[in-house]
């Protein structure tokens, strides 16, 4: 099955080495293009794509505002942030809008590709330095713990690797298991905590 990608972003030569890029890779298709949020809006839910890489800095409505009215309309549409400066704010307002990733613009093509797959498969890839941020902004005292008290040791060590930012593959790796088996741990993670994404069971986690 192919991932359905859109793309918004003003800067027409960003723009279109993103679609060169998703053209040309194998399991991708690209839905739309758009330079600026508004068309986005109006265009997007005409054709819904499964992950939409989002400029912030766009003319006019900001990126993350323009993904919190799609989040609400369309919720199982995926967010990929994509930006040119590490700022914790425009992170942050991104998290809160629906986003589920958040990557520099200067990402590598095969990382990018990679950070697709992973954001359409309930994944939220961002860089380490940004996971760290995000990890220490919700690092506060809280919360009920039942939840995690439900988890295995296993599941615990996995959602620790979640908190620190790697990706399924990496969790693959450092954990000594397979990829199927992640895949295993996010569903039953998830379903233990009551939570929807990546981001929402690292809160659970670091908040419990």
């Amino acid at each position: 099955m192919l991932i359905k990608v859109a793309i918004v972003d003003d800067d027409e030569g960003i723009r279109s080495s993103l679609s060169v890029l998703i053209k040309r890779a194998a399991g991708f298709k690209l839905t739309g293009e758009y330079a600026n949020a508004e068309t986005a809006l109006k265009e997007i839910p005409q054709n819904l794509p499964d992950v939409v890489l989002m400029d912030i800095n766009l003319p006019g409505m900001k990126g993350y505002e323009c993904v919190r009215q799609l989040k609400a309309a369309h919720p199982a549409v995926q967010f990929l942030m994509l930006t040119v400066y590490e700022d914790s704010d425009s992170l942050f307002n991104s998290l809160r809008a629906g986003a589920s990733g958040y990557l520099l613009k200067r990402t590598a093509s095969a990382r990018l590709l990679e950070a697709i797959r992973d954001v359409y498969e309930g994944g939220a890839p961002m860089t380490p330095q940004l996971a760290r941020r995000v990890v220490q902004f919700f690092s506060k005292p809280a919360g009920e713990s039942m939840p995690l008290a439900r988890l295995t040791p296993a599941e615990r060590e996995f959602l620790d690797q979640l908190a620190n930012g790697y990706a399924y593959k990496e969790i693959a790796d450092r954990m000594n298991i397979s990829i199927d088996t992640v895949r295993s741990y996010v569903r039953t993670v998830y379903e233990k905590l009551h939570v929807h994404s990546r981001t929402e069971a690292v809160v659970k986690y670091l908040r419990g």
